[in-house]
C-alpha cells in the first residue's frame, strides 16, 4: 500500500466519501477523511496530503447552485492552501458534485481559483439522471487516464446539473471523457448522453493533466459486485503516480 495519503474533502451534504475511500484502498492507496470545518479551523491542512479528492453528493444541499457554497468557501477561506497545493503539482479529482465544486472554484479547467471558466448547468432533460453510461477516453494527456486512451469505460452517473457550459467561448478545454454510444462513438443523443452535454463532454482536465473532473462515478464501478470495475483504473493510475 502506498504511504502517500489522499485527502477526501467532506462538506455537509457530501455522501460518496466512503465509496471513494474504498476505491482508493482497493487500488492500493491510503486516504483520510478531511472535514472542511477542520480545514477552516486550522485543525487540518491541505499541505499535509499528497493528493485530494472531492467526492459526489449534494454539498450544502446544492443551495445557490450545485457545489457553489463549497467552492466559494474554499476560494474565500483557503485560497493560499489551494494555490500551494496546485503549485506543488499534487493531483486533484472531482467526482460529480466534486466536479461542480472544482468548476465553481475556478480550478477546472482554468486552474485559477476564484475565476470560473466553466459551469455545469441543469440537464437538458430538466430532471435527475441516474443511469449507466459509456465513456470514450480521449488522447488528451492526463495522469488519471494514463494508458487508457481509446478505451470505452462503463460506470454509472447520477446528477441533475451536469451539462457543461464554457464561460469563455473559444477557450481550449482539455476534454478527457466523452459520452459514447453502443459503438463507442461520442454521442449527443439521449440517454447515452444523459445531460445534453455539448461535444459529449463528460470529464475535463487542466493544463497539467493532474486535475480531473468528471460527472460519472468511478468509485461506483470499482468492486466485483458492481456491473463494471472500469472506474478502478482511474484510482490505480493515481496510486502508481504517487508511488513513482
Amino acid at each position: 500500500m502506498s504511504e502517500a495519503t489522499t485527502a477526501i474533502l467532506y462538506a455537509p451534504g457530501t455522501n460518496c466519501h466512503e465509496e471513494t475511500a474504498a476505491a482508493i484502498e482497493r487500488a492500493g492507496g491510503k486516504s483520510a477523511l478531511v472535514l472542511l470545518r477542520d480545514l477552516l479551523d486550522g485543525r487540518a491542512r491541505l499541505d499535509d496530503y499528497q493528493a485530494a479528492a472531492v467526492p459526489g453528493g449534494f454539498s450544502y444541499g446544492d443551495h445557490l447552485g450545485a457545489g457553489r457554497i463549497f467552492a466559494t468557501t474554499l476560494v474565500a477561506k483557503l485560497r493560499d492552501q489551494l494555490v500551494r497545493f496546485l503549485d506543488s503539482q499534487k493531483p486533484i479529482l472531482g467526482i460529480c458534485n466534486g466536479f461542480q465544486v472544482l468548476t465553481e472554484a475556478g480550478i477546472l479547467p482554468g486552474r485559477t481559483p476564484g475565476k470560473r471558466s466553466m459551469a455545469l448547468i441543469e440537464n437538458q432533460s430538466a430532471r435527475f439522471e441516474d443511469r449507466k453510461v459509456r465513456l470514450l477516453v480521449s488522447e488528451e494527456s492526463c495522469m488519471w487516464t494514463g494508458g487508457l486512451a481509446g478505451q470505452v469505460l462503463e460506470m454509472p452517473t447520477a446528477h441533475g446539473e451536469g451539462r457543461p457550459l464554457i464561460c469563455e467561448p473559444g477557450s481550449p478545454v482539455p476534454v478527457v471523457f466523452r459520452y459514447a454510444d453502443a459503438e463507442g462513438r461520442p454521442t449527443l443523443q439521449y440517454p447515452d448522453n444523459p445531460n445534453g452535454a455539448p461535444e459529449a463532454v463528460a470529464g475535463v482536465t487542466d493544463s497539467t493533466g493532474l486535475v480531473l473532473g468528471l460527472m460519472p462515478h468511478p468509485e461506483r464501478a470499482s468492486l466485483p459486485a458492481q456491473y463494471s470495475q472500469d472506474g478502478l483504473k482511474i484510482f490505480q493510475n493515481l496510486i502508481r503516480w504517487l508511488q513513482d
